[in-house]
This record gives structure tokens, C-alpha cells and sequence, in this order.
């Protein structure tokens, strides 16, 4: 068997034996059982076949959870790890061969209860985008021949099939409307607040909800390829390679747990004393980085909650004081992600308002942060919107449609060189800005000019990383024009901006920076994930963008420059108060081992001891969840 299919067993083996309901039903039955012990010993019980009958629920205990615990070290020990459990594994197995059970009991319990509050705070990470995988429908109704519908499910639509959407309900594939006007709300997938209209030709996303129309679709894809698919597929990726929250503990659990055990060893060796061998062991189990941590991080997780900020991932938490770079996507993050049009340029041939009120009926039908600037200055001019007939918008090709008897289309100044540079010509200078270029019945009938408003805290925002989290360089990377992009990083004090970034492009700068030091990025949009996932830490801006948020490590629903240093803040506290309980911890226990190995500490007091720090630790932990002081430097957007 090759290697990889050796660790990939391994692997398996230690998801089941790890699993959060093995490790509840172990808690459950260590608490029983030590009851159980309790209450016989206190009531003067006698022995069964040399043993006390009183020990009889430890063993009871040791068959049920410690063979998991044994598995697990073996797996440990074939991988050549050593960390904090694999030395409280080696106290378990000696307390048992010594007869020490309940010191072993303690120490199960201590294990297992550790595990569960784990598994606990990754469950509250993974709750918010837990709903939106329950939103997907699970059959879909596809209209026959004869008009009439039957149900099935999602695995047996095929492509061609016509699919009605009642109201209200969400798209089970990606599709292409062909009868029905309505609209649907894609916001879980773009992250903006506006529903999109829809018209025959218009695309429709799987895991889109329908409003209050009845459309009919034709699937594009099957539902296992289509767009919803992907996002649940990011999500189960996302899970099994989610680390776990003790990655500060395993990292100095990997040489303490040795020094420990072989500290332990030569006390053993030098003393001829069995029992101050577990003694040092049992003391020298680090549990504060088995249960102060996890309490640390999901107090954290719960403050960031209370902020408006999911915790997609707890290990931002650890390496967000870390980072030295930031670096920042444009649209949506440093501006508000809402350009207005600021100026008409119409053709010889046309006026302003008319070549406005064609685009804007028909840019009800786009999902292109643009359309809804042009509806409101529409709407700003009472100008009345016209019937559209047929709309289409495809990637990189514009919004098409008929409008009112003329054929009107959407697109850009880059297209119209390359497939038709003498309307080009006709266009006017570029200026700072967004744009786009409106044709109508094929003629050059207007350039739109946007202007993206910069977020009121920006200038503060970024003025303030270095002096504050000692960020050393501050960058924006951005797909748009290099007059935009320019402009803005002049308003904010940026000093280095790249501009017409392709999603590819974005990867490999914040790779290339992110291995010359530890790197923030931010962002909004399903173009920024491949940076987000590939940055040290990555925050993904909007509500329910499903998949920047899978590809992130925490979500800023409300968008909000000052809430990101809200959660700079919580990572700060948090690994100061997780260092104190860690070394704190650590340094209580090194002092116990040392009377352990004096003989002053029996194994059974050395567990009762670790209880002891375990408290101390545990409620330093806690001091986190309780704080309220922990605000932005900066003033939130009014």
C-alpha cells in the first residue's frame, strides 16, 4: 500500500474515532461512571473478584472510552506526532497498568471534555452557512410537453428540461428564463441587497429565490454542475480541511509533551518510584492547551457574533495579530460598492434622458453592480421605464435586449475597440471613473460615467493599521480601471495600488506577498475568493456571499471598515488571554511536576492538581467572553 493510502487510512480512522458524537457519548459516560465510583466509595462497597466494586464503573469506562484513546495514540505515535493529548494518552495507559483509575478517569475526562468544547465552537463558526445548505429544495417540477408538471429530483433533471419556479421557491439549477416576468433574490451569491429582475432570456443561478411570479426555465446544467453545486462542494472541501482549533496548543505541546515524558522517565529511572512517574505525568498533561484554548477561541468566536462578525474559520483568530500586510480589493471594501452616475455623454443622434430611460428598462433584468445606479438616476429624473421584450446577459459579452421597439445594448469600451472600433472612435475621453458605453439600434447613443463613493472611515481606517497593528505595508489590488483605482488610493493613503487585476492575477500577488510575510485580504466579490482562500488571513465582505465566505476565514455581513477593526481588536484580546492561560497554565504545571518528582504529589493528587490549574486556566479564559470594552479605533460609518 502506497504511502498516501496509508495516511489517507489514517485519516479516516482518526475522523470516526474523533468524531463530536463519539467524543459526547465518552464525556457522558466519564461523568456517569465517576458518579457511579463516588457514590460506592462513599458507601463503604467491598470487592467482586478482587477488585473493588467501586472501580467496576472505571473499567466500565476504560473498555468504553479508552480504546478509543489507545487507537488514537497508536495512530499518533505511526505518524510520529507528539503533542499535548499523546502525553495525556501515555498518563492514561500508565494509570491503568498502575492501578491508578481514577487518575486515569481524570485524565479521560479532561481529553474528552476538551474535544467536545471543540467541536462545540466549530459548529457556532459553521451555523450561519449550515441554513443556507438547508435552503436547497430537494425535487423540482418540470413542465411536460402537454403543459402539464410533475415533480422529481434534482438528480434526474437533464439538460433541455423546462423547470417551473414557483413563487417563493429557490432554483434547483442554472437556467435560462423562457416564460415569466418576475424577479429573484440572489444575494446569497453576489452579496448585494437588491433583487434581480427577470425576463425571458435572462439568467437564472441555482440556489436563487424566486419572488412572487411563476417562471419557467431551461436547464443549462445538471444540478450536481450547477452553480449551488460548486458552493456546496467549497463547503464539504472547506470542512474536511478546516485545521483544528488547537494549532497553538500542538505546536508547543510538540516540545513539551517529549521534554515532559522524558523528564518523567529519568524520575522514574532515578527514583526506582513508579508512582512519581505517572505522578510527573499526570501533572505534567497540559490542559490548558486541551481545554483553555478551545473555551478562549469560542469566547472570541461568541464576542465577534455579538459584533455582526461570523467566524468562518478559528484560526484567523491566532494569526490575525500576526499579519503585516494588508491587502485590499476595491469595490465593496475601501468604497461602498453603490456607484452613482455622475454624467451623460450622449451621440449626435441621441439625448441624454432617452438613451437613459432605454437603459435603465432594461437594465432591470442585470445583475451588474451598474444597473441599479442607472434605475436610480432614472428614478431620480421621473423618467417612465418601457417593456422589455427579450433580454439576455451573458459574461463578457454585455446586456442585450429589445426595448421599445430598438435594439439596446449595455457593454464597455475595451469590447467596442476590438469589435467595433469606429463607434469607438466616437467615444470621449477616459476620465476617473467607472463606465459604460450604450448602443442603440447599433449607433453610439451614450457613455455613462460612475463615480464609487470611498467608505467615511476608509482614510482612518488605513491611516491607522500601521500605528496601531503594526501593519508595514498596505496595498489595493483591484480589477478596475487604472484611473479609478489611482484616484482612490490617493484619497485613502495607500501608497501601492495595481489596477485591471484579473482574479489569476490577484492569487499570485497575494501569494507572492503573503511568502514574504503574513497577509490580510479583503473583499467582496465571487472574483476575490481564490485571494481570499491563498491569503494568511482572509475577510470576505457582504451578507451570505456564499462562496467568498467559503474561501474566507471570517464574514463581515454589514460592511463595515470599522467592524474589521472591531474583529483586529477581539484577535488581539483573545491571544493575549490565550498566551496567559497557555503559559500560565504550562508554568503551574512544571512547578507541580517538580514536587511530583520529590515524591510530594501522589498520581491521584496530580490529577486533582491539573483539575486545579485546569480552573484557573479555564476561568482566565473566560475573563474574554465577559469583556466589553473591546471597540474599534475608529468611528463606524453614520
Amino acid at each position: 500500500m502506497a504511502d498516501g493510502d496509508i495516511d489517507g487510512l489514517f485519516e479516516r480512522i482518526d475522523a470516526v474515532l474523533s468524531a463530536p458524537a463519539v467524543n459526547r457519548a465518552i464525556l457522558i459516560v466519564t461523568l456517569v461512571s465517576m458518579v457511579v465510583h463516588f457514590v460506592l466509595l462513599w458507601g463503604g462497597s467491598g470487592t467482586f473478584s478482587g477488585f473493588a466494586v467501586a472501580d467496576l464503573p472505571l473499567f466500565f469506562l476504560f473498555a468504553f472510552g479508552g480504546v478509543p484513546i489507545l487507537a488514537q495514540l497508536a495512530l499518533k505515535f505511526l505518524r510520529r506526532e507528539m503533542g499535548a493529548d499523546f502525553l495525556a494518552a501515555i498518563a492514561f495507559v500508565t494509570g491503568v497498568w498502575l492501578g491508578e483509575y481514577l487518575a486515569a478517569s481524570l485524565i479521560i475526562l479532561m481529553l474528552t471534555g476538551g474535544q467536545v468544547l471543540e467541536a462545540f465552537a466549530m459548529r457556532k463558526a459553521s451555523s450561519a452557512l449550515n441554513a443556507l445548505a438547508r435552503r436547497m429544495p430537494t425535487v423540482a417540477h418540470r413542465k411536460e410537453d402537454n403543459g402539464d408538471i410533475s415533480d422529481l429530483s434534482l438528480d434526474d433533471i437533464a439538460i433541455g428540461d423546462l423547470i417551473a419556479i414557483f413563487p417563493h421557491e429557490t432554483a434547483p439549477v442554472d437556467g435560462t428564463v423562457v416564460d415569466g416576468h418576475g424577479s429573484m433574490d440572489e444575494s446569497y451569491l453576489t452579496g448585494e441587497p437588491y433583487v434581480v429582475a427577470k425576463a425571458p432570456g435572462t439568467a437564472v443561478l441555482s440556489g436563487a429565490i424566486n419572488g412572487e411570479a411563476v417562471l419557467v426555465i431551461k436547464a443549462e446544467k445538471r444540478a450536481r454542475d450547477s452553480r449551488y453545486a460548486q458552493i456546496m462542494n467549497v463547503m464539504a472541501e472547506a470542512e474536511q480541511k478546516r485545521p483544528r482549533i488547537r494549532r497553538l496548543g500542538d505546536q508547543i505541546g510538540a516540545w513539551f509533551a517529549p521534554a515532559a515524558l522524558l523528564f518523567a522517565l529519568l524520575v522514574g529511572y532515578f527514583s526506582g518510584d513508579s508512582s512519581r512517574f505517572l505522578a510527573v505525568l499526570v501533572v505534567a498533561t497540559p490542559c490548558p492547551l486541551l481545554i483553555a484554548i478551545p473555551i478562549t477561541v469560542m469566547s472570541a468566536i461568541s464576542i465577534a457574533a455579538r459584533r455582526g462578525i461570523v467566524i468562518r474559520d478559528p484560526k484567523v483568530l491566532e494569526r490575525l495579530p500576526t499579519c503585516e500586510t494588508a491587502i485590499f480589493d476595491k469595490t465593496g471594501t475601501l468604497t461602498y460598492g453603490r456607484p452613482e452616475l455622475v454624467d451623460i455623454v450622449a451621440g449626435s443622434e441621441f439625448s441624454g434622458p432617452d438613451v437613459l430611460r432605454l437603459a435603465a428598462s432594461l437594465e432591470r433584468y442585470s445583475k451588474h453592480p451598474l444597473a441599479s445606479a442607472v434605475l436610480a438616476a432614472a428614478q431620480d429624473r421621473k423618467l417612465p421605464l418601457d417593456e422589455v421584450s427579450q433580454a439576455s446577459e451573458k459574461p463578457g459579452q454585455g446586456l442585450n435586449g429589445h426595448v421599445d421597439g430598438h435594439e439596446v445594448a449595455v457593454t464597455h469600451r475595451s469590447k467596442l475597440m476590438k469589435s467595433a472600433p469606429d463607434i469607438a472612435k466616437l467615444l470621449p475621453e477616459t476620465t476617473a471613473g467607472l463606465e459604460c458605453v450604450v448602443l442603440v439600434d447599433g449607433k453610439y447613443g451614450a457613455t455613462f460615467r460612475f463615480r464609487d463613493t470611498p467608505r467615511a472611515e476608509g482614510e482612518n481606517f488605513v491611516g491607522h493599521l500601521g500605528a496601531i497593528h503594526h501593519f508595514k505595508k498596505v496595498m489595493l489590488v483591484s480589477g478596475d480601471r487604472e484611473s479609478e483605482v489611482s484616484y482612490l488610493s490617493g484619497l485613502l493613503g495607500i501608497g501601492e495600488s495595481l489596477a485591471s487585476q484579473s482574479p489569476e492575477q490577484k492569487v499570485a500577488i497575494v501569494r507572492a506577498e503573503t511568502a514574504k510575510a503574513p497577509t490580510l485580504f479583503m473583499g467582496d466579490g465571487i472574483n476575490d475568493a481564490p485571494a481570499l482562500a491563498v491569503a494568511t488571513v482572509g475577510i470576505a465582505f457582504g451578507k451570505e456571499s456564499a462562496v467568498t465566505a467559503e474561501a474566507a476565514g471570517a464574514v463581515i455581513p454589514e460592511a463595515s471598515l470599522a467592524t474589521v477593526d472591531e474583529l483586529l481588536h477581539i484577535s488581539m484580546a483573545m491571544r493575549r488571554i490565550l498566551l496567559q492561560s497557555v503559559i500560565g497554565g504550562m508554568v503551574l504545571s512544571i512547578l507541580a511536576m517538580g514536587f511530583a518528582a520529590a515524591g510530594y504529589i501522589t498520581p491521584v493528587a496530580g490529577a486533582l492538581l491539573q483539575e486545579g490549574i485546569d480552573v484557573i486556566a479555564i476561568l482566565n479564559a473566560l475573563r474574554l467572553a465577559l469583556r466589553h470594552d473591546i471597540d474599534a479605533d475608529i468611528l463606524a460609518e453614520s
